[in-house]
């Protein structure tokens, strides 16, 4: 366990450093006082996501996520709130002193947690095995040397070697004390009944990192040329590792491509690591396989423009070309780069070097439609049949593309090289929009018809925790009342607001305490358990000594509390700058004497106005059940919340009694 104090220290360095924590997996650029990025939980083109180092959080305006930096954390790499801590000690050089945990404790850690484990062992076992054993010196490391790796690069990708050996591996991690259960869950080992057998025996390893730099995969290169086995192996999809959402050498070359606002992508592991070695480090792979929307999106992060590698196999270019409308129908500026035949990626770094790589590079790489509709047209020559099927294939590529200026230099380009009038092309493109709308919005509609009560939205996910499903059972009708309360707490609670009278006289006090005082005086709780909880923890922390309302809720440990207090903090209200008689601008903060009482009472008018309501159901029962008595009792309670109510309503400014 981490002890308090540790913890309060890590989430306050976080806090201040929000952007340099993000900015690892965001490319955030700066917009005024705040910074501005692709949001990293769902697909947007427009950026809406918002880092405000001020504040100390992040908000996006799309999806609605928000919190403070150990949330994001955990949110983008699915890891638990210890974890998060753990990484940005590490990063902020804070000393975090745990106890070891026993074999008990380890056995409660969820099998995410306990999977990350294990590839960290095992990443450390293949590089030992690497440089330490003899097999591995001599078949691991001798292949590397003999692709003239210099040892950087192998220490920078943490490469390694697993034995031939059938368990080598397995057996050795069960001595450790690790279970077989995660060995397996990560591909690791191959379990059939009696049978344990090590997943990459006799490969060379290259690990697999996630953004944050955890070890999530592996890819193995099987060195015996007699070999009846595939070349190149992964590991198979599991809690941790989706191949798909996953780019070879992100982690390393992510800083890079936000620097360089460039991303250069190639086929293999060695493509990668030839790359870095001649120092060009904006460079990640897809490990062969066609890019997914998930790996684009995260390239998309870092930059809009990408550069696609080919080496001169032209089946190998007419396959990637299907895959590309992908990358443009995301907004991203694609360029590809042809080598020369016989060369790839890797044999071309280490000829040239990085100095005439990136010359090469920047000379010879072309726009993506110019390059397609060159080998197309290279390919139809004449036929006039294949020039059609040309044509509609270009008119498809450009049609997915989403800004419309850029499609428009597109189709005066295509213009010119097919000899196809401009007007033909953009009535093409204007059916196959126009088909794709259509088609997203019946799939719009289906989806709104499917939802539960047919409202539009889609179905809430679950809720495990017994606090929020307390609040998600039951309606609210008082939401926006008490989040406006709320808002002003977290937002204003430190700033004095005046003198006013209370029971033990007049006195000056805060915006928290006033809203505190005035709620417990009516005892006045939420149907909301969540909300009552931020109001105890005000009362119970207000009174301590550099006591911010908006830092310390921000920075709670408790993943609801934060990203409730960021989203109430980050949101844009219509009262923040109001016009007064003389047409002078006053913000809220200037106008808290008044909006700090009206807003309470508006809470107590709405709520009493309520209470009203279920009195009249109730007594209408009891007249007709022919209750006396009963009915005496709610006509009094009535009538003592009408009076109630008639006060609260002057307060407002003579609302009508309904």
């Amino acid at each position: 366990m981490i002890d308090k104090g540790t913890i309060d220290k890590v989430m306050e360095t976080a806090q201040g450093q929000i952007t340099e924590v993000v900015s690892e997996f965001v490319n955030l650029k700066r917009r005024g006082i705040n910074y501005i990025g692709l949001c990293p939980f769902h697909n947007e083109k427009t950026p809406s996501f918002i880092v405000s180092p001020h504040k100390g959080i992040y908000k996006c305006f799309g999806c609605g996520k928000g919190g403070n930096a150990v949330n994001f954390l955990m949110d983008h790499e699915q890891i638990s709130f210890i974890e998060a801590i753990k990484i940005l000690g590490k990063k902020f050089h804070i000393h975090i002193e745990e106890k070891e945990l026993t074999p008990e404790e380890m056995a409660h850690q969820n099998d995410r947690e306990s999977m990350l484990v294990v590839t960290t062992f095992a990443a450390g076992y293949f590089m030992d095995r690497l440089h330490k054993s003899d097999e591995g010196k001599s078949v691991g490391l001798g292949y590397f040397r003999e692709r003239n790796f210099r040892d950087d690069i192998i220490q920078k990708f943490q490469l390694g070697y697993s034995p031939e050996s059938r368990d080598a591996f397995t057996k050795e991690a069960l001595r450790q004390g690790y279970k077989l259960d995660f060995l397996e869950k990560t591909g690791l080992t191959i379990v059939r009944d009696d049978y344990k057998a090590d997943r990459f025996r006799g490969r060379v390893i290259f690990p697999i990192h996630s953004l944050a730099g955890k070890v999530i995969g592996f890819g193995g290169r099987v060195l015996r040329t007699d070999a009846k086995t595939a070349k190149y192996l992964n590991s198979p999809e599991s809690e941790i590792y989706h191949k798909s959402k996953v780019l070879y050498g992100m982690y390393q070359a992510r800083q890079e491509i936000a620097r360089q606002d460039r991303c250069i992508l190639v086929e293999g592991y060695t493509d990668v690591l030839s790359f870095h070695q001649a120092g060009i480090s904006n460079v990640v792979a897809s490990s062969g396989t066609a890019l997914t929307p998930d790996q684009i999106r995260l390239i998309a992060r870092f930059s809009k423009n990408l550069t696609i590698i080919f080496d001169g196999d032209a089946a190998g270019i007419k396959a990637s070309l299907r895959g590309i409308d992908l990358v443009l129908e995301e907004g991203l500026n694609v360029k590809v780069l042809l080598l020369p035949d016989g060369e790839d990626p890797d044999s071309y770094a280490k000829k040239l070097g990085g100095e005439a790589l990136r010359a090469y590079i920047q000379k010879h790489e072309t726009d993506f439609i110019r390059f397609k509709t060159g080998l197309l047209l290279e390919e139809a020559k004449d036929d006039p049949i294949a020039r059609a099927r040309l044509v509609q294939d270009i008119v498809r590529t450009i049609s997915v593309i989403p800004d419309s200026i850029t499609r428009t230099e597109y189709v005066k380009d295509c213009s010119n090289l097919m000899k196809v009038e401009e007007q033909v092309l953009y009535m093409e493109i204007g059916k196959l929009r126009k088909k794709r709308q259509e088609d997203a919005s019946k799939r719009t509609h289906y989806n709104e018809n499917q939802s539960p009560g047919n409202s539009g939205m889609s179905a809430p996910a679950p809720v495990s925790d017994p606090m929020l499903k307390q609040a998600a059972s039951s309606s609210n009708p008082f939401e926006a009342e008490e989040r406006e309360v709320l808002r002003f707490l977290l937002k204003y609670g430190d700033a004095m607001l005046g003198e006013f009278e209370f029971d033990d006289g007049k006195r000056e006090v805060s915006v928290g305490e006033y809203i505190v005082a005035e709620l417990r005086q009516d005892e006045l709780e939420s149907v909301n358990p969540l909300y009552n909880r931020m109001m105890e923890l005000y009362e119970e922390n207000f009174r301590n000594e550099n006591f911010s309302s908006s830092r310390f809720f921000v920075s709670s440990s408790d993943n609801r509390i934060s990203s409730l207090a960021t989203d109430l903090i980050a949101h844009e209200y219509s009262l923040s700058r109001i016009h007064d008689k003389l047409g002078v601008v006053s913000t809220e903060e200037d106008l808290l004497d008044e909006l700090v009482p009206k807003v309470v009472t508006e809470l107590k008018w709405k709520k009493v106005k309520i209470l009203l309501d279920e009195k009249r159901q109730l007594l209408k029962k009891a007249e007709e059940e022919k209750d006396e008595a009963g009915f005496m009792e709610l006509l009094q309670d009535f009538n003592n919340l009408q009076q109630a109510f008639i006060f609260i309503s002057k307060a407002l400014g003579g609302r009508t009694v309904v």
